[in-house]
């Protein structure tokens, strides 16, 4: 992980910690006897999340360019503490899609079913007049998000400040080379190539997330924390990070 990112963990820390002690001037002793009527709270949410994708550590040869965009739906289960109901353990299932789009005009080709590994290699010979349409990577995983959550008015989950920080475990389902062609290497073109492999991807992605808001908006950053490609199938140092909002009840 890159300093600048530790940088970031290390303030949404103490922004949450900010909250906890700090809300209406209270000091922490007082809130400990606050009391909160949570019966008509509800325990199960469904967790709606749009956001963009970006790509960090990847070399220059991958040129990404356009709207790169994450969709994540998750179905999530709310424990609250006991002891302070303002605190609860989020944990649920859901997949979340991620839609990379590279330069189209690059001239190159992403190849992700080489046994040489993923590339995104230059056109040459026959294939140097090749016009795309687009390029895009779609890659879906089956996700088990696991959340610490802070409600400051659990009674009032609709009106309330919101923080939660977390771990996402997921397993690879799908990735697929979605390209548009203007323009073939025999002259061809208006058509669309599908190709699907997911030998070169690590099946495996964990990542750290935080999210806060109001109500049932919000704001979230996600970090892959291990590698997107597999060690010696291309370059395996790239790490996605997705930032955007959510739309849940806690």
């Amino acid at each position: 992980m890159s300093v600048r990112l530790k940088l970031l963990f290390i303030f949404v820390a103490v922004i949450c910690t900010g909250i906890v002690f700090g809300q209406d001037g209270q000091t922490p002793a007082k809130k400990k006897s606050k009391t909160f009527n949570i019966s008509d709270r509800p325990k199960d949410h469904f967790m709606l999340q749009l956001g963009h994708v970006g790509w960090l550590e990847k070399p220059d040869t991958f040129s990404l360019k356009g709207l790169s965009r994450s969709v994540g739906v998750y179905f999530m289960l709310d424990l609250a503490f006991k002891t302070d109901p303002r605190f609860s353990i989020g944990l649920g299932a859901g997949v979340g899609s991620d839609h990379v789009f590279f330069d189209k005009g690059a001239g190159r080709d992403l190849i992700i079913n080489s046994g040489q590994g993923v590339q995104f290699k230059k056109n040459e010979g026959s294939n140097a007049g090749v016009q795309y349409r687009s390029i895009k990577l779609h890659t879906a995983y089956l996700e088990a998000p696991l959340e610490l959550r802070f409600m400051h008015r659990p009674d009032k989950p609709h009106k309330s400040f919101k923080f939660a920080v977390g771990m996402k475990v997921g397993t690879l389902v799908t990735a697929v080379d979605k390209t548009r062609f203007n323009r073939d290497a025999e002259g061809n073109g208006g058509y669309n190539s599908k190709i699907r492999d997911i030998r070169n991807f690590n099946s495996l992605r964990l990542a750290a997330t935080a999210r806060i808001g109001y109500g049932v908006f919000g704001a979230f950053v996600q970090y892959q924390l291990n590698d997107f490609i597999k060690e010696g199938q291309g370059p395996n140092q790239i790490r996605p990070l997705h930032i955007g909002i959510t739309i849940s009840g806690l």
